[in-house]
């Protein structure tokens, strides 16, 4: 049996809610939490969790933006058609802990095969140890994943869907169409019909992710193509017409629309070779799903639905393939330079529509190359607010590996350490994407819940929050306001550098880039004399302290630098950022 996602290697990629009463939640809500002057304390908390679009953020109903930040958890879209890891695994257990870990948003990868299954009514034996799993004796597997549905309603997490394949097929995803075999177009578009109308109500599914990585190269067959015609093959023209037909059922759910495989450079056409006789490409190639370059010249239009489309890239490090841009030195700048500003983050900096990325992860601690790369993404998503589910729980995804270990139980802390600053945080706790339930249920210690982060219904100035999505609104959330760099002398000497990534009125976000000497250093430590500001949270070391001076040590996984190689920090503060000095000294 194979139980492991894998990827393709050659193209570049792998392979009925019970709700507190209203007036119970405001009392809590003023109980806790200031109101600031754009809030009043009579505004009514929304009655239900739909989202939609302004501009490049995403937003409830009440106009307050929030921030999409989870993990993948896949097996419904594979042969076993369940989820990975009930075979040994509690899955309340799991749940409960990605909660109480601050995923508000389960991206849960699914099948065409699978849905026209439950829609007629057929299901074979799903692979579950009842028990370890005794809550869910007896059931199919749409049971199961309704049963999910009510754990996630309880503990505060939205889901999104995504269809992963045509087939129900553990390397499914490796077909580059929404169509195979016997699963056509218009069955493609009828599964999503039908798993649209039945949770048209249930607002814990709140997005829905089209189709998974459509790819292939321009001189394959079939390959998926972005342009303004209506062939079958053009992903851009499945996508709306599948975002209609959704959206006629219900109008409230997000729509995620991924990129493809390769686009045609300027004065090329699909028709083109990929080369010509030197060898030169005729065309931009990323990361299946992860080119969205068609957006500027065909944009996806939903008409008077617009305010409901989110486009979704992937991306991934050289452990996953070994891309031109992974070749020599390369850097966060290099790589927002070159790949991911012209392939998709253009979309989010020209407000055009929000960005989630839908897949991003791996192994930390086997490359350095691998580590500098997820680090580097991650910083991006957390200075300008981009929406993101992480790849993945399962420890089976045999190129990334997971946050759970093994077990099924244990999570890998290391990486969850690296994770844990892109998940949305507000006053030390993490913040659902429910108006009512915290993250983590009733009584949580570690999560909140929306009323909870706006105290009422109507929208917050966005200067008085410190979650990262407020670098959205400042002039340029990548401009570099302050930089200070000091040097420890002597043979295995550092420099740190220190950089304003983003700030507002109250708060920033700030960057500090640690550079080996003329020799290997094998950890570093950096003094910071903050001034007037003070750390609210740090990614990517060990902080001491949080205002005044400071000290940042390394992580496990950052702290070896051979000759003049680098590796960075972020933190976000409170004040302006300004005139604060950094020291480095090897550890």
């Amino acid at each position: 049996m194979s139980t492991v996602e894998g990827r393709n290697p050659l193209s570049g990629r792998r392979s009925g809610r019970a709700r507190l009463a209203a007036a119970a939640v405001m009392a809590t809500v003023a109980a806790v939490l200031p109101v600031s002057g754009s809030q009043t304390a009579s505004a009514a908390v929304p009655e239900n969790d739909w989202l939609h679009v302004q501009g490049n953020q995403i937003v409830d109903q009440a106009g307050n933006p929030v921030w999409l930040t989870g993990a993948n958890w896949f097996g419904f879209n594979a042969s076993e058609r369940v989820f990975h890891g009930l075979w040994s695994g509690n899955v309340t257990e799991i749940t409960k802990a990605m909660a109480d870990r601050g995923i508000n948003l389960v991206r849960v990868p699914i099948s065409t095969q699978l849905l026209l299954e439950w829609k007629a009514g057929t299901f074979g034996t799903v692979n579950v140890n009842t028990y370890a799993n005794p809550e869910l004796t007896g059931k199919n597997s749409l049971q199961v994943f309704d049963y999910w549905l009510e754990l996630c309603e309880k503990y505060g997490i939205k889901v999104l869907l995504d269809l992963h394949s045509a087939e129900a097929d553990n390397s499914g995803h490796i077909a580059p169409m929404w169509y195979k075999g016997t699963i056509t177009p218009e069955m493609f578009y009828q599964g999503w019909e039908w798993v649209t109308a039945r949770y048209k109500n249930n607002d814990t599914i709140v997005a829905m992710d089209l189709k998974n990585e459509p790819h292939g190269q321009p001189d394959t067959s079939p390959r998926a193509k972005w342009d303004g015609s209506t062939d079958v093959d053009n992903w851009k023209y499945t996508a709306e017409t599948a975002a209609k037909r959704i959206l006629a059922i219900n109008p409230n759910v997000l729509v995620l629309v991924e990129g493809i495989e390769a686009y045609p450079r300027p004065g090329q056409t699909w028709d083109s070779p990929s080369t010509n006789p030197d060898r030169s490409s005729n065309f931009y190639n990323n990361w299946w799903g992860g080119n969205l370059r068609g957006v500027r010249d065909y944009p996806v239009n939903l008409g008077a639905n617009q305010d409901q489309l989110v486009y979704s890239p992937h991306d991934y490090g050289p452990l996953v393939y070994e891309q031109p841009w992974f070749t020599g030195t390369f850097d966060k700048d290099s790589l927002t330079t070159d790949v991911w500003q012209p392939n998709w983050l253009y979309i989010h900096e020209e407000k055009i529509a929000p960005l989630l990325i839908g897949e991003w992860g791996g192994r930390l601690g086997q490359d350095a190359r691998q580590d500098k790369w997820m680090t580097a993404l991650r910083d991006l998503i957390t200075e300008n607010g981009l929406h993101q589910t992480f790849w993945c729980l399962n420890p089976n995804s045999g190129d990334t590996g997971g946050l759970l270990l093994d077990d099924w139980k244990t999570w890998d802390e290391t990486k969850y350490k690296m994770l844990r600053p892109a998940l949305w945080q507000h006053g030390g706790k993490f913040v659902s994407l429910d108006h009512q339930v915290p993250l983590g249920g009733s009584g949580s210690t570690t999560g909140i819940s929306l009323a909870d982060r706006y105290g009422g219904g109507g929208p917050t100035s966005t200067t008085t929050t410190t979650s990262p999505r407020t670098t959205t609104t400042t002039t340029s959330p990548r401009t570099t306001t302050t930089t200070t760099t000091t040097t420890s002398g002597g043979e295995g000497a550092c420099t740190a550098s220190y950089s304003v990534a983003s700030s507002w009125p109250t708060g920033f976000v700030a960057n500090v880039t640690v550079t080996a000497g003329s020799s290997a250093i094998r950890g570093w430590r950096v003094t910071m004399n903050l001034g007037d500001a003070s750390v609210s949270n740090l990614w990517n070391g060990t902080l001491s302290g949080t205002s005044g001076e400071v000290t940042v040590s390394n992580a496990a996984y950052n702290g070896s630098l051979g000759a003049a190689q680098n590796t960075s920090f972020g933190f976000q503060g409170t004040g302006n950022g300004s005139g604060v000095s950094v020291t480095c000294s090897p550890a």
